[in-house]
């Protein structure tokens, strides 16, 4: 017994070191719950030795010391109780059981509700009339009672808590089953001194000391759990519903063996009831904040779903539910639509974190900027609306206001960002229709975008026709080639003074067999912008060059310039699509002439010369149009490997023709003169275009321009128009020589291959391959181009000039098929 009693005693010291030391070392958050399982170590280890001491003091004398037992008794099951209540108070401070004080309560509730059915079922099995134990049933003893209350509460709060702390829990679930160990030796060291006996109190002493070793070493290793928030609608239920289940079976049982009920029995009904009530209190609270939360959540998220992360304006959910509120009320509402022009060359050159952090200033000026109620919204990349409740006049207001503050510079570390705004106006049209009303203000946006940017256009209807227009015209073109509906149309250019045509140019006509004659400045715009040029392209040049090979094999001498977009020279396959048309085709490269518009010169010029210099290396002589009226500056047409200068037709048609200083020579166009000069300078063919007049032809052939193209020599015709007039042009008799023109009309004719392509001084005629774009592919050897001789024309083209005579002698009415106002291509 004295063995058993140290050893006993000698493990429940062990331990309670144990605790000690890890209390002493644990840092925060361990060391509050650590502290106090050493507390109730301590208490247990009290109560233990003094269990022990009194029994072996005793045992001579057992029978006779009954009342002081009993004294003693009192004394172990206090401090079982004190012990027990202070293990489950530590239990429930370590981390990860009881996240907050709430959950706290809702365990003690839980453990309390258990335990209450425990103790109330082991009283039905252990008083009259059941007695499991029998004459071992200590029911004398009414100390104990205590006892069995901290065992019951620890048998039912250690296991709830481990099943609701988060993983892991097998260190936790050991620390629970050493507290119900301690808590129930306890018991057992009180009933042996009241009633069982130095075995029971021993046997108890033994099974204390094990729970008090198994709390320090689980104390010693509880780790940090996850935090969890409580599960208060899965759980709940069973732990309310298990325990009343099995107090209602042991009343019935108890009624149906004829027990009677004690205070003690109606104590631990009402603390049962009193329990659950109030637990189902809790969990009531818990639903109703957790449903607030989920509210909150909810309307967090469907706020989220209207607002863009970005700006923290609404997004386009959020400006829909503003305008269908709006519709629904019947108010007076206009919608901005804005538009950042320029901001894609923001995102590629200073890169997307600039852009979103200018997007977010936006964002921050829109809000500064307008009225209470007002919504403003990011519909997606740099696209912006407004919507404003009152008068239309209001929102003009606002759009010039918004023009002006979107458009100031945007400071930033890297440098200021400039940008601009285009904004679309658009109002109610009769009754409120919201997807009407977006629509017109993505129109009037689209508008002010076409018309120059950086302005405000209010929609109207007119926007419509012209959408529904370009929608059709964007629709059909597509199956225009497959459908057989363009062709070329070929107008003449003459030379001068004899006007025989010698060239002509390509333009590109459009017949649909509903819209009827489209014209080329409405669908060829379109075709850039819907990438159909290359196509379009491609079919002029191949049908180009197809009616050029049958010109000259017809014998005709004569040269074909085709128009080239800005987009399709871009494209490194192009130099290679003009190779193998010319080869498919079997055309002279010399006879094709490439004409670039002025307005090409200012987008890329480096570019653009590397570009013409690849073209040139195939033999073709390139042409630049339009001159006059674009971009060039002198240094740029220096640079530029070009062949011909086409005189705009601003320059030729001057109100007032000059007359030279000695009155004598005849009137002359004074822009024209100087391009001469300039292109003769330079080395370069001039051509005048726009010659409409018998006035304005012979100014162009008093400055000495060699070429003309305009109404006055045709519009642009069908092939077979322009082959007439060839066959006419070169008949016998079929012209009469002009007063001083004999000799060129007597003289043999001379080969007539256009302007001829000489290049300025020091400039190369040819350049090497390494100028060829990447991805040019191979090219032919560029053919020589024959020197260009009618010096007989130009002498009778200075006498006819000084006589005033004009070249009637050509009709002048052959055949237009289209407007006055000739289109070209681009």
């Amino acid at each position: 017994m004295a063995a058993v009693a140290a050893l006993s005693w000698f493990v429940a010291a062990s331990a309670t070191v144990l605790l000690v030391l890890a209390a002493r070392r644990r840092g925060t958050p361990h060391r509050p719950a650590t502290l106090l399982l050493a507390v109730a170590a301590g208490v247990a280890l009290i109560g233990l030795l003094t269990g022990l001491g009194v029994t072996l003091e005793s045992t001579p004398h057992w029978a006779h010391d009954q009342a002081q037992r009993t004294g003693w008794a009192v004394l172990v099951s206090i401090g079982t109780a004190v012990s027990g209540v202070i293990f489950l108070a530590g239990l429930l401070r370590l981390p990860g059981v009881a996240v907050t004080p709430a959950a706290t309560v809702r365990l003690a509730l839980d453990g309390l509700i258990v335990a209450a059915a425990l103790w109330f079922v082991g009283w039905v099995l252990l008083t009259e009339p059941t007695r499991l134990l029998g004459n071992a049933t200590p029911m004398s003893c009414t100390p104990i009672l205590l006892a069995t209350v901290s065992a019951a509460l620890a048998a039912g709060l250690a296991p709830i808590a481990v099943f609701r702390a988060a993983a892991p829990r097998r260190r936790l679930a050991v620390l629970g089953a050493g507290i119900v160990a301690v808590t129930v030796g306890g018991l057992g060291v009180a009933a042996g001194l009241c009633q069982g006996g130095p075995a029971m109190v021993l046997t108890g002493s033994g099974v204390l000391a094990a729970g008090v070793l198994a709390a320090a070493l689980a104390a010693r290793g509880v780790g940090q759990p996850r935090p969890t928030e409580p599960d208060v609608i899965n759980r709940d239920g069973a732990y309310a519903i298990v325990p009343m289940l099995a107090m209602a079976v042991s009343a019935m049982y108890h009624l149906l063996q004829d027990g009677r009920f004690g205070v003690l029995a109606i104590l631990a009904g009402t603390v049962e009831g009193f329990a659950l009530v109030a637990r189902q209190y809790l969990t009531l609270s818990d639903v109703r904040a957790y449903a607030g939360r989920l509210a909150e959540r909810e309307a967090h998220f469907r706020e989220l779903a209207h607002t863009d992360p970005l700006t923290g304006l609404a997004n386009r959910r959020g400006l829909l539910r503003a305008l269908h509120r709006c519709a629904e009320a019947g108010s007076p509402c206009v919608l901005l639509g804005l538009d950042l022009d320029g901001f894609k060359n923001v995102n590629d050159m200073r890169g997307h974190d600039v852009g979103d952090a200018v997007l977010a200033e936006v964002g921050q000026r829109l809000r500064g900027n307008l009225r209470p109620g007002d919504v403003a919204a990011r519909l997606g990349g740099d696209e912006f609306a407004v919507l404003l409740h009152g008068r239309p006049a209001d929102a003009d207001r606002v759009a010039e206001r918004l023009l002006g503050v979107l458009g100031g510079a945007y400071d930033r570390p890297e440098g200021p960002v400039f940008l601009s705004v285009s904004i679309g106006v658009a109002g109610w049209a009769g009754e409120p229709d919201v997807e009407l009303l977006l629509r017109h203000a993505d129109l009037a946006l689209r508008y002010a975008k076409q018309r120059g940017k950086n302005r405000i256009e209010r929609y109207d209807v007119a926007y419509d026709r012209l959408l529904r227009r370009r929608t059709t015209l964007e629709h059909e073109l597509r199956g225009a080639i497959e459908r057989d509906e363009l062709r070329l149309a070929f107008q003449p250019v003459a030379s001068l003074p004899s006007v025989r045509p010698v060239g002509a140019e390509a333009l590109l006509r459009w017949h649909h067999p509903e819209l009827g004659n489209v014209r080329p400045d409405e669908f060829i715009p379109l075709a850039e912008e819907c990438g159909m040029i290359a196509k379009l392209g491609a079919w002029v040049l191949h049908q180009a060059c197809y009616q050029l090979s049958r010109w000259l094999a017809d014998g005709h001498d004569v040269w074909v310039s085709v128009n080239v977009s800005p987009r399709e020279l871009h494209a490194p396959e192009y130099v290679v699509l003009v190779a193998d048309a010319l080869r498919a085709h079997h055309v002279p490269p010399q006879r094709l002439v490439l004409e670039v518009t002025e307005h090409a010169v200012a987008t890329d010029l480096d570019e653009l010369i590397r570009r013409l210099a690849a073209l040139r290396l195939t033999g073709v002589r390139i042409a630049l149009d339009d001159f006059g009226a674009g971009y060039s500056s002198l240094g740029q047409l220096r640079r530029l490997p070009i062949d011909i200068l086409k005189i705009d037709h601003s320059l030729v048609a001057e109100h007032e023709p000059v007359r030279p200083a000695d009155r004598d020579g005849p009137a002359f166009a004074p822009m024209v003169d100087i391009v001469m000069r300039l292109g003769h300078q330079l080395g370069l063919e001039v051509i005048a275009e726009g010659v409409t007049t018998p006035t304005e032809l012979a100014a162009v052939v008093a400055a000495g321009c060699r070429f003309g193209q305009g109404a006055l020599f045709g519009w642009g015709v069908p092939a077979e128009h322009l082959e007439a007039m060839l066959e006419a042009a070169t008949s016998p008799g079929a012209r009469p020589a002009a007063p001083g023109n004999r000799a060129a009309a007597s003289a043999p004719r001379t080969s007539v291959s256009g302007p001829r392509p000489v290049v300025s001084g020091g400039r190369p005629s040819e350049l090497s391959l390494r100028d060829l774009p990447p991805g040019a592919g191979p090219l032919p050897v560029p053919v020589q181009r024959r020197p260009y001789d009618e010096s007989a024309q130009v002498n009778s083209a200075a006498e006819g000039a000084s006589r005033g005579d004009s070249p009637n002698s050509v009709n002048q009415h052959v055949g237009s098929v289209d407007s006055s106002r000739e289109m070209r291509q681009a």
